[in-house]
C-alpha cells in the first residue's frame, strides 16, 4: 500500500493515526495506534462490486446458501414474558426444515444423508485423505458461540446459538450423517453451555459430550493442548507461539463452525472466523482472569477496525488458516434466526429488505470460509441496526483471500513451520443490497455464488 492510498483511507475513516513507522512492515509487525478526531465512518467497501479475489472452495466452489423463513422466529421481544430461545418463540420444526434445505442446496444432494456424505467425502478428498466419509471413531467437534452465556441459568443474558438450530444440527449429525453420539463434542471454551441448549440435547442424546469453561452439571471442563500452538503473522502479538488450542478440537478429525449473526464492538462483525476467539488459551493471563486462561484479549488490537486500516495484519487470518481450525472444518454455518448489533446485547429486528422490521430468520452455510463471511458482511453493511459496522471491517477478508500475497505484506504461517498459507477462499462484494448478486450468479467471474431459498 502506498503512503498516499493509506492516507486517503485514514481521512475517509475519520481518524488520525500515529504510526510506529511510515508504512506497514512486510513482516506485519507494525503497531497502529489511533486517536479519534471524529465519529468513525460507516463501513463501505473500498473496491468495486463483483471483483473476486482469492480461490473459491467447495463442492460448488464459492457457493454460499442463504435460507430465509420468517415463520421460524416469532419472539415478541418482551423479556419479561419469555426469551427468544424458547420453543414457543423459535419454531423447532422450522429449524429442522431450514437446516435440511440448507444442506441439500449446498451440496446439490437429494437427501440429507447424501448431503453429509458429500461434505465429508469432499473434505477428505481435498486434503488427500482418500474418498471415504466419516468413519466411526473419528471425532467431530462443533464450535458454538456462547459468548453471552455468563451463567448456565439466566433468562436475561444476551444472544448465542439458538437451541432449536443446535438441536437440529445434533440430530442431523447423528441420524443423517451417521456420526456416533460418543464421537461428538459441542464446545465453547470461554463460556458456559446454557441449560437451554444442554438440557434438550442431553435428554435426546446423552452420549454427546458438551465442554465449557468450568465443567460440571453434566458438562466437561475444556482442557488446553500445550502441543498445539498458534503462531501469529505479527510476531509482536502477545503470546506468539504460546497461545494454545483445546484438546477437544486437536483430538477431532472434523470440525463444524457453528457461528451466529452478530456485530462486534471491535471487529464490526463476529462470525465464523471470530467464533474461535472462544478456542484459544494462554497461561500468561492475570491469576484472577475470570476466563481461566481462555481469554483472547491479546488479539483485540489486531482486529479493531476503527484503528487498523485496510492493508494491515489481522490475527483472524491465522485462525482461519490454522490446521486445527480451517484445516479441519467440514462446514461453516451461521445461525441467523436472530441477529444482534454487537456481542453484549439482545437480538434486534432488521429493517432492510427482505426482513423489513422482522427478525432475520435465516441460515447461512458454505464450505468456503471467506465467501460466507463476505456475504454476511454485505448483509450487515446494508442493515442500519448493525451500528458497529465502522472502519475497515473487511480487511481480514482481503488478507484471508490472498494470504500468500497479503496486502499488508504479512507472512501468515500459523502452524509455526514457516509454510505460508495459500488462499483460504474467495472474497467479493455483491452488486447491490436489493439484487444481492455475485460474480457466479451473474456469470461474470469465479467468485461467490449465493443460492437463495
Amino acid at each position: 500500500m502506498s503512503r498516499r492510498v493509506f492516507l486517503r483511507q485514514v481521512i475517509a475513516s475519520g481518524t488520525s493515526c500515529i504510526l510506529s513507522s511510515a508504512l506497514p512492515a512486510t513482516g506485519g509487525s507494525t503497531v497502529w495506534a489511533a486517536e479519534s478526531t471524529a465519529a468513525p465512518a460507516r463501513w463501505r467497501p473500498d473496491e468495486p462490486p463483483n471483483r473476486p479475489i482469492g480461490t473459491a472452495k467447495g463442492i460448488f466452489p464459492g457457493r454460499v446458501v442463504w435460507i430465509h423463513d420468517p415463520a421460524a422466529a416469532r419472539w415478541d421481544g418482551d423479556t419479561k414474558a419469555g426469551g427468544w430461545y424458547e420453543d414457543r418463540f423459535t419454531d423447532p420444526a422450522a429449524a429442522d426444515r431450514m437446516l435440511s434445505q440448507t444442506l441439500r442446496a449446498l451440496t446439490g444432494a437429494n437427501s440429507d444423508s447424501q448431503a453429509w456424505k458429500s461434505l465429508f467425502q469432499q473434505f477428505n478428498q481435498s486434503r488427500a485423505r482418500g474418498s471415504a466419509g466419516y468413519q466411526p471413531g473419528e471425532k467431530v467437534a462443533v464450535k458454538l458461540n456462547l459468548n453471552c452465556c455468563k451463567r448456565r441459568v439466566d433468562p436475561t443474558q444476551g444472544f448465542y446459538n439458538t437451541p432449536q438450530l443446535t438441536v437440529a444440527l445434533l440430530r442431523q449429525l447423528v441420524r443423517q450423517a451417521g456420526v456416533r453420539p460418543s464421537d461428538l463434542v459441542f464446545y465453547d471454551a470461554s463460556r458456559f453451555v446454557p441449560d437451554s441448549i444442554f438440557i434438550p440435547c442431553h435428554a435426546e442424546l446423552p452420549d454427546v459430550r458438551f465442554e465449557d469453561r468450568d465443567g460440571g452439571e453434566g458438562r466437561f471442563k475444556v482442557q488446553p493442548d500445550r502441543g498445539a500452538a498458534l503462531y501469529f503473522g505479527d510476531p509482536a502479538t502477545p503470546s506468539h507461539g504460546k497461545t494454545y488450542l483445546p484438546e477437544c478440537l486437536t483430538g477431532a478429525t472434523y470440525l463444524i463452525n457453528a457461528a451466529v449473526l452478530k456485530g462486534h464492538s471491535l471487529a464490526g462483525v463476529t462470525l465464523c472466523a471470530k467464533n474461535h476467539f472462544g478456542s484459544v488459551w494462554r497461561d500468561d493471563t492475570d491469576p484472577k482472569d475470570p476466563h481461566l486462561g481462555w481469554n483472547p484479549s491479546h488479539l483485540h488490537g489486531s482486529i479493531t477496525t476503527t484503528s487498523r486500516p485496510m492493508g494491515t495484519y489481522n490475527s483472524l487470518v491465522d485462525i482461519m488458516g490454522h490446521r486445527h481450525f480451517g484445516g479441519k472444518t467440514v462446514l461453516y454455518l451461521i445461525d441467523g434466526l436472530y441477529a444482534s448489533p454487537h456481542q453484549s446485547v439482545l437480538p434486534e429486528k432488521w429493517q432492510s429488505a427482505p426482513f423489513s422490521g422482522h427478525w432475520t430468520a435465516s441460515i447461512l452455510a458454505s464450505q468456503d470460509p471467506v465467501a460466507i463471511e463476505s456475504v454476511a458482511v454485505d448483509f450487515c453493511g446494508a442493515e442500519e441496526t448493525q451500528i458497529k459496522m465502522t472502519g475497515a471491517v473487511d480487511n481480514y477478508l482481503h488478507e484471508a483471500a490472498m494470504p500468500h500475497k497479503a496486502p499488508s505484506g504479512t507472512r501468515y504461517a500459523p502452524a509455526g513451520d514457516h509454510r505460508l498459507l495459500e488462499s483460504l477462499g474467495v472474497h467479493e462484494h455483491w452488486n447491490d443490497p436489493t439484487k444481492r448478486q455475485y460474480s457466479r450468479d451473474l456469470g461474470t467471474g469465479d467468485g461467490i455464488e449465493l443460492v437463495k431459498g
